[in-house]
């Protein structure tokens, strides 16, 4: 077994904990572009500001949602994960249901130090 790969039940915990941080990521991208909206609501800013700043805000995430999760294959698994935990969109406790061994490949993965 290739040291990245993982069981069948593994790569089900792994689809688990990778929607759970994208879901995140989608949330923090929507709060962000309301506070771009709730500042024009203000009238901080005109319409074309807000409009640039919210296009331009949508696009950054979006690529970061892309170049992050379009290539989702059983193989790139613990990179995304790992990803998300370095990044804190997912916690060191979410991986609990992984074996020791995986779980340390994910840590030395994100460049996090835990001892668990």
């Amino acid at each position: 077994m290739n040291a990245l790969n993982l069981t069948k039940s593994q790569k089900r915990i792994a689809r688990q904990i990778i929607e759970t941080g994208l879901q995140r990521e989608y949330e923090a991208g929507i709060k962000k572009f309301d506070k771009i909206i709730s500042g024009w609501k203000r009238k901080e800013m005109d319409n074309r500001d807000a409009y640039m700043k919210l296009y331009k805000s949508l696009t950054s995430h979006d690529k970061h949602i892309a170049r992050r999760y379009n290539r989702m294959t059983g193989s790139w698994y613990l990179h995304i994960i790992a990803a998300q935990l370095a990044d804190e969109v997912i916690a060191v406790e979410e991986l609990n249901d992984f074996p020791v061994d995986i779980r340390q490949k994910i840590y030395l993965l994100s460049g996090i130090n835990n001892n668990q």
